[in-house]
């Protein structure tokens, strides 16, 4: 017969291996904070860079003296989500502040549309700039269900900007198309003649 050790014998013999290793915790605490701290840098980086790549933009106009005076075709708040170079949606543009995302009022007149952003630049779009209107799906790091984005397109200087928009009410866009696009084409009607 053999003879059986004690259980509690066993279990004081046996020593575990210390769980927690103080200093490499904070050596690899320490890294992943330098690590993320040097990803941010590269990404504020890269935004400085194509900030300074789009420095040719000339300055956003400002709202013209006695435009509150103009009665409102439409209104509109929501969110201003980005300004892309017109027909590539990925080719975000930062210069002049139009890469910050913000909450926005929309006012459209017969002169243009008033874009009023609180925490980011103001800009307005004469109405002989304004181009096009049109429902999308997606701008710059923002895709949303088809139709969920008003995009509307402009000429500052002579490039073509898209600039989406979403409205706190989404029924609204269509509205917004149809009146940007009534008034492109009397614009270019009294240009024309």
């Amino acid at each position: 017969m053999t003879s059986l050790t004690p259980l509690y014998q066993l279990a004081a013999e046996q020593k575990s291996a210390d769980v927690t290793d103080l200093s490499a915790r904070i050596s690899w605490v320490i890294g992943l904070v330098v690590f993320i701290a040097f990803v941010y840098w590269l990404m504020r980086q890269g935004w400085k860079w194509r900030g300074s790549l789009q420095s040719d933009l000339p300055e956003l106009p400002a709202t013209p003296d006695g435009y509150a005076s103009q009665p409102p075709l439409l209104t509109m708040t929501g969110r201003y989500h980005a300004s892309t170079t017109a027909g590539q949606w990925l080719d975000r543009i930062v210069a002049h502040g139009l890469g910050t995302r913000s909450r926005v009022e929309l006012t459209l007149t017969e002169q243009g549309l008033d874009v009023v952003r609180p925490g980011a630049a103001d800009f307005f779009v004469p109405a002989a700039q304004l181009r096009d209107a049109r429902l999308d799906k997606g701008i710059a790091g923002k895709v949303l269900p088809e139709g969920g984005l008003l995009i509307i397109t402009w000429a500052l200087g002579d490039r073509l900007i898209d600039s989406g928009f979403r409205s706190d009410h989404s029924a609204e866009h269509p509205a917004w198309v149809d009146a940007i696009h009534h008034l492109t084409d009397s614009t270019t009607e009294g240009i024309a003649r």
